[in-house]
Parts: C-alpha cells; structure tokens; sequence
C-alpha cells in the first residue's frame, strides 16, 4: 500500500471540530472531523489567482480530544496527514471509491489571546441566537464613542 503525505499549511477551519465517540479496538475511542480551507495563489503577475483548498481531516484518540477542546471555527492550524482508500459497497451493491485524510500532526498557530478572543466572540454570538430563538429582545450594543470634529 502507497504512503501518500499530505501538507496543508496556514489553513483555517470552516467550522467548529465535530467531537463523537466510536468502537475501537480497545473499547471507546474519541474521533474527531474538522474542515480545514487554505488559500493558494497560482500563476504569475496579471494571470495569478487564487485557488481554495478545503480538506475533510479525521483526528483520532487524544489528538481528536484536544483540537475539540481547543479549537473552534476560524482557528488557524497547519496539518500534516496521509490519505488513505475509503472503498466499500453501498446497500444497493454498487462499489464506492472515496479518499480519508487521517492526521498525524497538527499545529496550533493562534495564541492564546487570539484563541480566548475567538471564543468568547463565538460564545456571545451563540448567547444572541438563543435569546432570539426564544423570543427575547437583543440588548443593545454599544457603540464605539466617536471622536468630535472641531
């Protein structure tokens, strides 16, 4: 079987890391999926563009525990993994033929304030949504003073 390294650098996530518990081996075991999306610029001068790259990453163990832990939607990483065949057949017997990026390195690029900062904004906006899901008015937000002109 092939080993095919996989490098996604100065990537950012797409959403939040999705945490569950599976059957291993040895009992439960923590899997979990993030998305992660990098930007490239391709080509030169007038002709340069940029090309978007978003990846589906499996992390496993206490790896999987961490990145739920710790990361969150915007968060930036560079990842290091492998592919690896997904093949199977589907209920109706047709043979499906996929790819599984399984991660064996990841960096966590934020600081610490930066990752606290993320947080708690993603935590307020979440507080607001549940507010107006039940119906209760927003609280006024406060506006930054603006400086007088003379």
């Amino acid at each position: 079987m092939a080993y095919v390294r996989v490098e996604q650098r100065n990537a950012h996530l797409a959403s939040a890391v999705r945490l569950e518990s599976v059957n291993g081996r040895e009992g439960k075991v923590a899997k979990a999926t993030l998305i992660a999306i990098s930007n490239d610029r391709r080509g030169a001068g007038e002709e340069r563009e940029e090309e978007v790259t978003s990846i589906l990453w499996t992390l496993w163990a206490k790896q999987a525990e961490n990145a739920a832990q710790y990361l969150g939607k915007g968060s930036h990483v560079n990842i290091v993994g492998r592919v690896r065949n997904n093949n199977y057949t589907n209920a109706e017997g047709t043979e499906v033929h996929g790819l599984a990026f399984i991660c064996e390195e990841i960096d966590y690029l934020d600081t610490r304030t930066e990752a606290d900062a993320r947080r708690s904004r993603q935590e307020f906006v979440a507080q607001m949504d549940a507010a107006e899901i039940a119906g209760s008015p927003k609280p006024p937000v406060a506006q930054p003073a603006r400086a007088k002109r003379t």
